[in-house]
């Protein structure tokens, strides 16, 4: 604790010079798990170096954990205790800090809510510099509350104190086959409800393949079952594995069933990016998209690898990445949607707790006319893949993709690139008053707001932002390559301790 409270020492003392000049800044983590384009360099506080898990307490079932601490890293430091924490994000690279500053939510948050529900105090230094604590209902709640997919315009979080809960050994998974859409939300629906459920997820593969696919913490395992797992380089990628054990007909009466170990589940879409890391091999059109190959090139299709070339090659500016929360009453409409006007392909499906506003997490609502048949979830749709290569074109399938968001009583994430002019994203939040009397209170008016952080310019977006070599087929995807190369994150993964070992 002395090297973090030094640690911190330097940070708000570096804040507390900005503030003082009323200087801009922007804050450098060392890495970043947003598609949004990367702001022009400038003067930063450096806080890369809060990367450890401080501690782990059995007892109370709670990690002090810094802000850039990545989730294997954090799963690795809980398993030895046989605790992990309820919400885990599904790519390794994703920090805490980002999980509390952004919207984090996996296939365990049906249950247990967005991964700051699961955190019980944070500490941060404010914008002019002091060091304070907030918790969910105590110190400082609006601050915690508001904080929480803030983006960092509130403050700047340096320490967590995250939940945990027990671990088991395997999750026995169970793969459902729908033949439609709606069946498809139904499906999750009905599995949500079910108490034996820890997680719940749904990959829509076309209008009539899809599969819902449910997770049951458990000790046990059938003798005769190997254990399945997705991590090693001549493992499958999980929805490829999903895919081929629902494609039978006999699937949807037999659901296939596999024991997983823990951490291997937890981590599962991280070989291929879900199924994002099929588009390298369609800008790569001389690789084919085998086994074989999906072996030979593992090193570079791990999430961590795939964010450092996709920034590399400058390919963000075309590649349609949103996860949009949708009320399961108009998700069918919605994939029609997306299936006309962006041919996208597969979808994710992932079920969440509402929260009501005011609160920068995705907030659905219903258009008129339309029941609601529940009233505390919504559903997560995945939509990754290409756009248009023409900006302006690119930036035009983005807003109405907004727009019909909109029209259908959906919110989307702010990771990714978003277009809202102020004038209709401040209403979407429950206005600007609540949030810029906090930003009054806790003295942060000299950082940059939500929407400044989060829009993206449409008159500058898009491939005029690289430079023209950048725009050269193969020559952009080879230097995002080189990049990744350099950063050496694909040791991460060689040397991951969370791996299943028999």
């Amino acid at each position: 604790m002395d090297r973090h409270a030094a640690a911190v020492g330097q940070i708000a003392a570096s804040v507390r010079a900005f503030f003082a000049r009323r200087e801009p800044y922007r804050i450098f983590h060392g890495s970043t798990n947003s598609t949004r384009p990367r702001p022009a360099a400038s003067r930063s506080v450096d806080i890369s170096a809060l990367r450890h898990v401080l501690a782990v307490d059995p007892a109370r079932r709670v990690a002090l954990v810094e802000p850039n601490v990545p989730m294997d890293r954090l799963v690795e430091a809980t398993l030895p205790h046989g605790l992990v924490p309820p919400v885990v994000m599904e790519f390794p690279g994703i920090t805490a800090g980002g999980g509390f500053a952004g919207t984090a939510g996996e296939s365990s948050s049906f249950r247990h809510g967005f991964f700051d529900d699961t955190v019980r105090r944070v500490e941060m230094v404010m914008a002019d510099g002091a060091v304070v604590d907030a918790t969910p209902r105590g110190e400082r709640a609006d601050l915690f509350r508001a904080a929480a997919g803030a983006v960092g315009t509130l403050g700047l979080t340096t320490l967590l104190e995250v939940e945990l809960m027990p671990a088991r050994k395997y999750v026995k998974t169970r793969y459902r086959r729908t033949r439609s859409v709606q069946e498809a939300v139904d499906a999750v629906r009905e599995e949500v409800r079910r108490p034996g459920n820890d997680y719940v997820d749904g990959i829509l593969f076309s209008k009539d393949h899809g599969v819902v696919i449910t997770g049951e913490l458990t000790d046990e395992k059938p003798a005769a079952a190997k254990p399945q797992t997705f991590s090693g380089a001549w493992d499958p990628w999980f929805y490829l594995h999903a895919k081929e054990k629902t494609s039978a007909p006999a699937a949807a009466d037999t659901p296939h069933v596999d024991y997983v170990p823990l951490a291997e589940y937890l981590f599962r879409y991280d070989r291929g990016g879900f199924w994002v890391g099929t588009a390298a091999f369609e800008y790569f059109k001389f690789v084919p998209f085998t086994r074989f190959f999906r072996w030979f090139l593992d090193d570079f299709l791990h999430t961590r690898m795939m964010y450092r070339a996709l920034h590399g090659a400058g390919e963000s500016a075309r590649f349609v990445v949103q996860d949009i929360a949708m009320p399961f009453e108009t998700t069918a409409p919605f994939v029609d949607y997306t299936s006309s006007e962006l041919g996208i392909w597969p979808l994710w499906l992932c079920p969440l707790k509402r929260r009501g506003p005011p609160t920068f997490h995705p907030v659905t609502t219903l258009p008129p006319g339309v029941e609601r048949n529940e009233d505390d979830m919504m559903l997560n749709v995945g939509v990754w893949g290409w756009g248009p290569e023409e900006p302006a074109k690119f930036v035009q399938k983005n807003r109405e993709l907004e727009n019909k968001v909109r029209e259908l009583g959906g919110m989307k994430w702010l990771y990714a690139h978003t277009y809202y002019p102020q004038q209709e994203f401040w209403p979407m939040y429950g206005g600007r008053e609540w949030y810029d009397g906090l930003r009054a209170k806790y003295k942060a008016t000299t950082l940059p707001s939500v929407w400044d952080k989060v829009h993206v310019d449409p008159d500058t977006a898009g491939a005029q932002q690289r430079h023209w070599l950048k725009k050269q087929k193969p020559l952009g995807g080879f230097y995002g390559i080189y990049k990744s190369i350099q950063s050496k994150d694909y040791m991460l993964h060689r040397n991951a301790q969370w791996k299943w070992k028999e």
